[in-house]
């Protein structure tokens, strides 16, 4: 079992805070500021959200980003998509890190700052979805790279908001304005900015006054049918992404 003061400084682009009643904060960031992801994020974020499912006296977690946007920039550092040995470090990655999201049996509050451009399926896998006035949702890196969006997002999208919408979603890398999205399903609530984290904290604090394997096996009860969406759907997903990096690879 992981414990805080053990794990709270591990990660050097997640600042983690825990409240006296158990509530961990998560914010995503770069140097303090909005994350820029990157292949040393990919691979960091999997042992995160392991570590953070790995510590029982972790009641709720609240999931957030820094600066003006949750996640909207990535930088092809750390990445190797057009090599084998490169795309299988990407392709376990990827199905490990949704998977470990999953396995956080903690109810997940996604506080989401801003604009969120990339793993927006991240945000799907929360069980609460709290937004502000300027996120919008976007599949936008995926086909500016050329490469198949099979990473998970193909999958979560079409299970939130409809395989029409879900599929017109990725296909035209569609900006989802926040009411839009709460009209569709994929948001809560819309708050201001500077309430944000004061909702998520609130919503939270309601939660951990239930007993502790009540919220627990809640989480787990809720997300039995995501679990098997992205167990079946990813790797195979990952597979078909793997083999269009290889071919923009051959192109160039």
């Amino acid at each position: 079992m992981s414990r805080f003061d053990a794990y709270r400084d591990s990660f050097p682009n997640a600042r983690l805070t825990r409240s006296k009643t158990g509530v961990l904060e998560v914010a995503l960031h770069t140097d303090g500021g909005t994350l820029i992801f990157n292949g040393h994020t990919h691979e960091q974020f999997v042992d995160l959200f392991h570590t953070i499912a790995s510590d029982a006296d972790n009641r709720v977690v609240i999931l957030t980003g820094s600066g003006a946007a949750f996640m909207e920039s990535i930088s092809p550092e750390g990445f190797d998509f057009f090599s084998p040995q490169g795309y299988d470090k990407i392709y376990r990655e990827g199905k490990k890190v949704l998977m470990n999201i999953l396995d956080i049996e903690a109810p997940l509050i996604a506080a989401v700052n801003g604009p969120v451009r990339l793993h927006s399926e991240y945000i799907l896998l929360s069980d609460i979805v709290l937004a502000t006035p300027s996120t919008v949702f976007q599949d936008k890196p995926h086909f500016e790279f050329g490469i198949v969006p099979g990473d998970g997002v193909h999958l979560v999208w079409q299970e939130v908001i409809g395989t029409v919408r879900g599929r017109y979603f990725i296909l035209t890398r569609q900006e989802l304005d926040a009411q839009t999205a709460r009209e569709w399903g994929a948001v809560n609530e819309i708050v201001p900015a500077d309430k944000l984290l004061v909702r998520a904290r609130e919503i939270a604090e309601g939660l951990v006054k239930l007993p502790p394997l009540t919220t627990r096996y809640t989480r787990i009860a809720l997300t039995q049918k995501l679990r098997r969406i992205i167990d079946e759907g990813v790797g195979y997903g990952l597979a078909l992404e793997g083999i269009s990096a290889a071919d923009v690879a051959r192109v160039k």
